[in-house]
């Protein structure tokens, strides 16, 4: 028997689950293919709201609103000034948060090395 193919929305909160488990996030409710965290989705998803479609409709059509959405996202990943870690974009701050890995765990190879 073939089983039905997944949802859309339930594809998304498993990949989401899957991205935020690579980072270490502690999960705070859910159970398996559920998102951790519900009240941050849909915060992003108010923001949204609030700042792209309400703000800057009406919109003539469906190729409008998309458009507008990608500039939207790569502003609010590579333009937006985020308070809470120094006044730089968060993708700026993820950026340098992974270069510190990388140099932590090369030194951290270094130093097992034998001399």
């Amino acid at each position: 028997m073939l089983r039905p193919p997944l949802e859309p929305g339930q594809y998304v909160s498993i990949r989401y689950t899957e991205r935020l488990a690579e980072t270490g996030a502690v999960n705070s409710v859910g159970s398996k293919g559920d998102s951790y965290d519900n009240a941050l989705a849909e915060t992003i998803i108010g923001l949204y709201k609030a700042e792209l479609v309400r703000n800057r409709g009406p919109w003539r059509g469906l190729d409008d609103i998309e458009y507008a959405t990608l500039e939207w996202v790569d502003w609010f990943n590579h333009r937006r000034l985020f308070e809470a870690h120094g006044h730089i974009p968060p993708a700026e701050f993820e950026e340098i948060y992974y270069r510190q890995q990388r140099s932590g765990q090369q030194a951290e190879t270094q130093t097992k090395l034998p001399a």
